[in-house]
């Protein structure tokens, strides 16, 4: 079955940089669109950015552009986040997904904390 598997989180001051790794495996990872997302407790979850199944394309949101970037390795069947300038409001879990049907599947999140 699918599995996903986040690291890389931590406590950052705000300014600092993080780069997250998911690694995935129970299906054929350079075939999906891989996503991150995010969620503060009692908020909703946010996505965070896609990346194709070849990489070629990226969206991230608004909130994030400029700052975070979306990468994957086929060949390690792993998706990365690469977080700069972090700031405190980037505060939350992180967690990468992928949807191969019938459902979208998640990994457990990594705890990101940004603070002085």
């Amino acid at each position: 079955q699918v599995q996903l598997a986040e690291s890389g989180g931590g406590l950052v001051q705000p300014g600092g940089s993080l780069r997250l790794s998911c690694a995935a495996s129970g299906f054929t990872f350079s075939k999906y669109a891989m996503s991150w997302y995010r969620q503060v407790p009692g908020k909703e979850r946010e996505l965070v950015a896609v990346i194709t199944s070849a990489g070629g394309s990226t969206i991230s949101a608004a909130s994030v552009k400029g700052r975070f970037t979306i990468s994957r390795d086929n060949a390690k069947n792993t998706v990365y986040l690469q977080m700069n300038s972090l700031k405190p409001e980037d505060t939350a879990v992180y967690s990468c997904s992928v949807y191969v049907s019938p459902k979208r599947s998640w990994g457990q999140g990594t705890q990101v904390t940004v603070s002085s």
